[in-house]
This record gives C-alpha cells, sequence and structure tokens, in this order.
C-alpha cells in the first residue's frame, strides 16, 4: 500500500485530481444538492438528465477534445498552438457551407465533417511546417492563423452568419432521441478512447515525449522529430474540426467573429493543470481532460455563486494561478523531497519494530 501511495504521488494526475477533489467538496459543504441530477423534458420533448454535473461534463466537451490534441502539441514542440479558435470558425464556416448546400442527412453530414476535417488539417500542417521545418517557436508560427483565421471564416461565408436547422444536427449538439446524456459528452468520450487507443498500440506517445525531452538524441535514435511534430499538428487538425462542429451544432449556427472566442486560453491552462510539462516532453492525456473539467466546474461554480459574468474570469484566473504554482517545478521539488523524507521515517520505524 505504501508503495502505492508513493507511486500515486509522483504520477502526473496527483494535481488535477486533487484540485478536482477540492471543487468537489466545496461545492458539496456550499450546497448539498449542486451535483444532484433531474431528470426533464427538453424542447424537442426527449426525456434527458440535467443538472449543474451534465452541465460541466457538456459544456467541457469542446475543451476537453482541444486539449487532447495540445497535449500532443505541446509534449513534441514545446510549445503551444494558440489559432485552435480561429482554426474552429474556419472548420465550422466549411461545414456550415456544405450542409447549406445540400439537403441536410446523415451521409451530407458526415462529408461536412470530412471535408472541414481536411481543411483544418491543412491548415494545422501549415503551422506545423512552420514549427518543425523552419523552426519557428510555436505561439509565434500559430499567431498567423490567430490573427487570420476568423477572416478566413468570414470570407468563407460570404460575410454572413448563416444558421442551418436539422433534427440531425440538433441530436448531434444537443441529445440523441432516447438518450438522456448530451451527444458531445459522448463524442467526447470516443474520440479520448480512440486517441488513447492510438497511442497504446503504436510508438507515436513514446517518439512524443521523446522528441519534446531531447530532439537530437530521437534523431541518433532514427525517430524524425520533423514527422513526430506534423502528426502533432495534424491530431490537433481533427481535435479542432470536431470542436467546431460540435459548437455549430449546439448553437444551430456559425459566428465567425464569437464561435469558442478566447478558448484556447483554456485549452493551454487545461494543459497545464493536466500535468503535461509546457517546456516538453511527458504528457498525460486523461490529466489534460480532467483539466478541462476543472475549468469548467470552475466556471459553474462560480456562476451558482452569482458571481458577475464580467468578473468570472478574474477569479479563473486566481483560482488557476494557485493550481498552477501547486504543480510548478519548484513545488513539486519541496513535495517530492517530503515525500521522500516521511517515507524513510516510516521505513526506519517498521524496521525498528521489526528488530525488537
Amino acid at each position: 500500500m505504501g508503495n502505492g501511495l508513493k507511486k500515486f504521488a509522483g504520477s502526473q494526475l496527483v494535481i488535477p485530481l486533487f484540485a478536482l477533489f477540492l471543487l468537489i467538496v466545496f461545492n458539496l459543504i456550499r450546497d448539498v444538492e449542486f451535483f444532484s441530477l433531474t431528470i426533464a423534458t427538453n424542447n424537442q420533448g426527449n426525456t434527458v438528465l440535467s443538472g449543474n454535473l451534465i452541465s460541466i461534463l457538456n459544456g467541457a466537451s469542446a475543451v476537453a477534445i482541444l486539449s487532447i490534441g495540445m497535449t500532443l502539441v505541446t509534449s513534441s514542440c514545446k510549445g503551444q498552438d494558440i489559432s485552435v479558435a480561429a482554426g474552429a470558425a474556419i472548420a465550422g464556416s466549411v461545414f456550415v457551407s456544405v450542409l447549406r448546400a445540400n439537403e441536410i442527412t446523415i451521409p451530407v453530414i458526415i462529408l461536412a465533417f470530412l471535408l472541414c476535417c481536411a481543411v483544418s488539417i491543412l491548415f494545422s500542417t501549415f503551422n506545423g511546417v512552420l514549427v518543425a521545418v523552419f523552426k519557428i517557436q510555436p505561439m509565434i508560427a500559430t499567431l498567423i492563423l490567430f490573427s487570420a483565421g476568423r477572416s478566413i471564416a468570414y470570407w468563407i461565408n460570404g460575410g454572413a452568419t448563416p444558421t442551418i436547422s436539422s433534427p440531425l444536427l440538433v441530436s448531434i449538439g444537443g441529445f440523441i432521441p432516447g438518450i438522456p446524456i448530451p451527444t458531445p459528452i459522448i463524442i467526447m468520450v470516443i474520440f479520448l478512447i480512440l486517441i488513447s487507443l492510438v497511442l497504446r498500440f503504436t510508438n507515436l506517445g513514446l517518439y512524443t515525449q521523446v522528441v519534446g525531452i531531447n530532439e537530437g538524441t530521437a534523431h541518433l535514435n532514427g525517430i524524425n522529430p520533423v514527422w513526430i511534430k506534423l502528426t502533432a499538428f495534424m491530431i490537433l487538425g481533427v481535435c479542432v474540426a470536431t470542436a467546431g462542429c460540435i459548437t455549430v451544432c449546439r448553437i444551430g449556427l456559425i459566428n465567425h467573429e464569437t464561435l469558442l472566442l478566447d478558448v484556447e486560453m483554456d485549452v493551454i491552462l487545461a494543459v497545464a493543470i493536466g500535468g503535461t510539462a509546457l517546456s516538453g516532453g511527458k504528457f498525460s492525456l486523461f490529466g489534460s481532460v480532467i483539466g478541462a473539467y476543472i475549468i469548467q466546474a470552475l466556471t459553474v461554480t462560480l456562476y451558482a455563486m452569482k458571481v458577475p459574468s464580467s468578473a468570472v474570469k478574474a477569479y479563473k484566473a486566481l483560482v488557476i494561478i494557485i493550481i498552477v504554482l501547486i504543480s510548478s517545478p519548484v513545488v513539486k521539488e519541496h513535495a517530492i523531497n517530503l515525500r521522500n523524507k516521511l517515507f524513510k521515517k516510516q521505513v526506519k520505524t517498521e524496521i525498528s519494530m521489526k528488530a525488537s
């Protein structure tokens, strides 16, 4: 049991799980019914689950999906992509354009999604080339698309903010009839499982960490750093397209100016809270997803406490600063030293008891 506790204390998940635990305890003390679930009937007449817990899981779906791709980019490239929201606006615009040009059926939705994935991967690969081939720092390289992306989305839709309406799209952004759980939650879970399986049954996860830790050593061991970085950006492109499509289906329109506005900051924070080294190397997909839920849980908590929307970001920033400081290398080093001292004392006590 001592070894298991020691192993968990050194895990990348310890900080996000501890932060999530504190949020849960705080809300249970503040309002014991905060996480209660109720059965309701939505506007489409479907029986669904509702409550703060569902709001947190549903609201964080897009950020959680984006954090998966951002984790791989951060690990391999030692930096972050700040253009994910602009990329989602482009992907969403392509998605809407295809749907509006055709009768909305399941095959058309699949075609629209595949096309917006292709466009999103293309733009992400452009970012990846700047980072992997031309050695430009990721945040600077992606600043180009960050600045121009929403203008491109504006051009795709001819300056309009078209709406789309279909029961199929409502099911994607809301609830599938007969299933009480929001569809975005299901999509996020499936997406996480697929990426986890890819990393488990291929060497991509290992190679990503090796490139992030020491690119030169990776190259000497036969790993192509350029390809690994481009792959990370392409996976992020799929994440961006998925998040963009979910958001469009949820709100029923594409607004290039406001779609997932400022979400890149939440995504980067989710990755940081999740235990991934922002300087590259070790990463945790599950930690990043938990980080996304922590941010959303914090937001829902603040609204439940009647905090004005204009002040929510300030409170979030304060709490997140504390979490990030706790997970910083300096604090971790002190925590490890304290843990080692405590376990050494425990071992010495057990030895002395056996000797007596």
